[in-house]
């Protein structure tokens, strides 16, 4: 096994952060996707403009900020759905090869972590809808520090825990922005590329590209 400890990434990477909208489409309409979409890009937006305007509020309520927006952006979505979709977003779906290999990674003695901007009770939530509270060791939360990624004191908190440094750990994230922060860190860093999306920061590379988790157990 390369790494003793590998560090996830939760929303896009672990979590599908379209699959609350997904489950009810039909019913929002022709602009779903449109909404979903730009929800995800706001609750991200307004995670750094926090960071760096020195202020913090909690990524539950930056959701529920995001959503409103979006409804805001496309009128034609039904907004009754909105706590129909907050409901939705608190069990998201894990994506297909998630729990193989996390349960491959911790059957050769991996410590498992999910670090991620989300809240303390929504990561939980989803973590335990999506059956994965027997692999992942511990779950952190930006909360703790109250700043977002990619700050290089939320990937402290990683390194602290598990008193390392940091190219001990493997950090896997969809995201290339914390990829990218990620690896300034220090971490060995994994850019799962779900989306085919053209790399924005060669400077600050990652290790390996992947087109989902699947190849990582063979990653060296």
């Amino acid at each position: 096994m390369a790494f003793a400890v590998y560090v996830f990434d939760a929303y896009g990477t672990v979590f599908d952060v379209h699959a609350a909208v997904r489950r009810h489409a039909a019913a929002l309409g022709p602009d779903a996707q449109r909404l979903s979409d730009l929800w995800r890009q706001k609750q991200l937006e307004y995670s750094w403009v926090r960071t760096l305007a020195g202020t913090y509020k909690s990524f539950w309520h930056l959701t529920e900020d995001a959503l409103d927006t979006a409804f805001a952006a496309y009128p034609s979505a039904d907004r009754s759905l909105r706590d129909t979709l907050l409901d939705a977003y608190r069990t998201l779906d894990c994506y297909p090869e998630v729990p193989h290999v996390l349960k491959d990674l911790k059957a050769d003695g991996a410590r498992l972590a999910i670090l991620s901007n989300g809240s303390p009770r929504m990561l939980d939530q989803a973590v335990r809808a999506a059956g994965l509270e027997s692999v992942i060791d511990d779950v952190l939360s930006v909360d703790e520090i109250r700043i977002y990624k990619p700050d290089p004191r939320v990937y402290e908190i990683a390194t602290t825990r598990y008193r390392v440094f940091p190219n001990a750990i493997s950090f896997q994230s969809s995201n290339r922005w914390d990829v990218a922060g990620a690896s300034r860190f220090g971490f060995r860093t994994v850019w799962i590329n779900r989306a085919g999306a053209v790399d924005e920061y060669p400077d600050m590379a990652p290790a390996a590209v992947l087109k989902d988790l699947k190849g990582l157990t063979s990653l060296s």
